[in-house]
């Protein structure tokens, strides 16, 4: 029988060993933690290896796959180069038709202004227990809440049918000012075509040359720089026709990823296989130049083609620009139909089938003489895309369009000119490649001596919208007046005066000049000074109107100004003098709500005004006493000739004791354009306006 410990020994025992047992089990769960933590570091240290593995696999897959991007990329430039042919002759060829416009208008489109009012009708508000109306009270107060809405509805009617009258008032003036465009442009084109089908060699050198540049056979990249003149005794087209340049067929077959220097190799193709891919293609470029120009003639004026290929190259001995003829040939009408392009071989056609003559070694830019040269029959030569600065302003328009797609080509975009009919207004399309501000371009150019009116802006607007594009661009050989710029602010539109355009070309390496000034405006005194009575008769007329809060009554002046000084003191248009000399700037009354107008055309302006000040005043006849403190919450309603709004111009607010205020002034940017500053300078007391109008170098006695 075992003996039962007591006392306080067995006491002290027993803790010692659940303090042992809790000791146990503590170094058990940090062993434990331990162990698990080494397991972790081991799971992550092997997690860590694949993924840096992986890392390195991903980074080898990338490199790999840019490689046989580029390879791919090699692949299709030399397939486009050895198919130049055979992709030019499935385009369509320039047809004299496709200069001709359709008479056709977008059609008039009211929305929901097409849709009337529905009008409540009395029986929904009756209760549905009864049949016939009665005096009751609530009776009384149904009836009364049809006739309510019964008015409001009325009401919303007739404003919609005053709105549907008006959009088709405007439509109408739209639509017959479209039409009459295009009939004038088609009868433009109608004289051309007579003229090209009576042989006028002036109409045949343009119209060819022309077919070259509106041809949609050529990819990006190939030069279109051409002379010509047509012999019309022989019916004969001679033409020289820019070829490209060796460094056109691409060095490398194919691009290889060399993991250990972790670097692109380049692997270069034969060099007998890129002189002979060269020479090809120069064959292609005569053959198509030939099909352009044969397919072009519906009329039968080429009896014959003189063709001469060159390429630019830089004369050793004197560092200047030269051609160097690398082919040439003279090819009838009945020689080349006889050919089937589609089925040749490129070099044997142009020497064996036509009987040209092919540089041996164009690679060398080993020459070959031409068969005629443009000009040698006394004829002056016709020259589009040569020349170190070619005038702007008498530019083919084709050959000035395609010089802006090369512009937006030369800024890293891609870029071609649409047709010439069905373009709906766009004269370029172009691509940014960019990920973030990139996308759809819309491009419109205007080769315009005078200023570009606000409803070719607005017209782009409606295009960019209609087309989906992401920005649209207009591009003018003149400028813009501050209604296409308040217009185009806030959305997604640029605006490209001349001078900015030829900086532009110029900063990318193109070449461009703006040749002369536009016409000046008439001479004060002069028989065409001043005439004209109305807003019509400006394009870029602009109506400044002003509001205020309060009933203060004010005059509202201008000044026309060169620097801070007036041009005179009949360029101070006031109450007292209604308009300056040349009728540039006129008052005219408040319109739409307005309280005051001042009519500007800055196109008309003298040369020498570089700013207008728009100056508000206290009327002393009507208000002798008042000041500028209830002049508040005012703005400038900025709107173009036909009344539409194109800018809220906010200014500052008159304070206590100002009879004078200086809301602003537009001026003039170095470029031609103009834009808004906005004022605020006011004049106190009794001769507020008199000291201001001194200050801008009026004296006053």
């Amino acid at each position: 029988m075992s003996r039962r410990s007591t006392g306080s020994v067995s006491t002290w025992a027993e803790i010692q060993r659940q303090q042992q047992r809790q000791t146990e089990a503590q170094h058990r769960a940090r062993e434990q933690q331990r162990r698990d933590a080494e397991r972790q570091q081991r799971a992550a240290e092997r997690a860590l290896a694949r993924s840096q593995k992986e890392q390195q696999a991903a980074y080898r897959r990338r490199r790999e796959e840019d490689a046989r991007r580029r390879t791919e990329e090699l692949e299709r430039r030399g397939e486009e180069l050895a198919g130049l042919l055979r992709a030019g002759c499935a385009a369509p060829v320039f047809s004299p038709e496709s200069l001709m416009l359709p008479e056709q208008l977008e059609p008039f489109a009211p929305g929901p202004l097409a849709v009337p009012v529905v009008m409540p009708r009395l029986e929904e508000y009756a209760p549905a227990h009864r049949s016939a109306w009665s005096l009751g009270r609530q009776d009384r107060q149904v009836r009364e809440r049809y006739e309510h809405d019964l008015g409001v509805a009325r009401a919303a009617e007739g404003q919609r049918q005053r709105q549907l009258a008006d959009y088709q008032e405007r439509y109408g003036r739209w639509a017959d000012q479209r039409l009459a465009e295009i009939r004038r442009h088609n009868a433009e084109v109608g004289d051309s075509l007579a003229r090209l089908r009576g042989g006028e060699p002036d109409a045949v050198e343009e119209y060819m040359t022309g077919a070259l540049y509106a041809s949609r056979a050529w990819p990006e990249g190939l030069p279109r720089q051409v002379s010509a003149t047509f012999e019309a005794p022989e019916r004969q087209l001679v033409l020289n026709w820019e070829l490209p340049p060796f460094s056109v067929v691409p060095e490398a077959a194919l691009v290889r990823y060399m993991p250990g220097a972790d670097r692109d190799k380049e692997v270069a193709r034969p060099i007998t296989e890129r002189r002979a891919d060269y020479r090809d293609l120069l064959a292609q470029c005569l053959l198509l130049v030939l099909r352009e120009l044969f397919g072009a003639d519906t009329f039968g004026l080429l009896g014959s083609v003189a063709l001469n290929g060159f390429v630019d190259d830089t004369d050793p001995a004197t560092g200047h620009r030269t051609p160097v003829f690398l082919a040439t040939a003279r090819v009838s009408r009945e020689d080349f139909t006889a050919v089937n392009l589609a089925q040749v071989n490129p070099v044997d056609c142009l020497v064996d089938g036509l009987g040209g003559e092919l540089s041996a070694r164009p690679d060398r830019r080993t020459a070959v003489v031409p068969v005629r040269q443009p000009g040698e029959a006394g004829r002056v030569v016709v020259t589009h895309g040569g020349g170190e600065e070619p005038d702007l302003l008498t530019m083919d328009p084709l050959e000035f369009e395609e010089l802006v797609a090369e512009l937006f080509r030369a800024m890293g975009m891609s870029a071609v000119t649409t047709v010439r009919s069905g373009d709906g207004g766009v004269d370029v399309d172009a691509l940014d490649p960019d990920p973030i501000r990139g996308g759809k371009i819309v491009v419109q150019v205007k080769r315009y001596r005078n200023t570009v009116t606000p409803s070719a802006v607005r017209d782009l607007y409606g295009t960019v919208q209609s087309l989906g594009a992401n920005k649209g661009v207009l591009i003018t050989t003149s400028g813009f007046g501050p209604t296409s710029y308040a217009f185009a602010n806030g959305k997604p539109m640029t605006l490209v005066s001349g001078t900015d355009l030829v900086e532009l070309l110029h900063q990318h390496g193109l070449a461009g000049r703006l040749g002369g000034a536009p016409a000046a405006a008439p001479a004060a005194g002069s028989p065409t000074a001043g005439q004209g009575s109305g807003i019509d008769d400006e394009p870029d007329a602009s109506v400044l109107g002003m509001w205020w809060a309060g009933e203060v009554a004010l005059d509202v002046c201008a000044l026309v100004c060169e620097g801070g000084r007036v041009l005179g003191d009949d360029h101070f248009v006031f109450y007292n003098n209604p308009r300056t000399p040349d009728g540039s700037v006129r008052m005219m009354p408040g319109l739409g709500g307005d309280k005051a107008a001042i009519w500007v055309s800055f196109d008309r302006l003298p040369a020498a005004a570089d700013r207008v000040v728009l100056v508000a005043a206290i009327d002393p006849e009507v208000n002798p006493d008042a000041d500028l403190a209830g002049f508040t919450d005012a703005r400038i309603r900025l709107t173009d000739p036909e009344g539409s709004e194109a800018d809220r111009l906010d200014v500052s607010d008159g304070r206590p004791g100002e009879t004078a205020l200086v809301l602003g002034s537009f001026r003039r940017r170095p470029g031609g354009d103009w834009n808004f500053v906005p004022g605020g300078k006011g004049y106190p007391g009794a001769t507020g306006l008199v000291d201001l109008v001194q200050e801008h170098g009026i004296e006053v006695e």
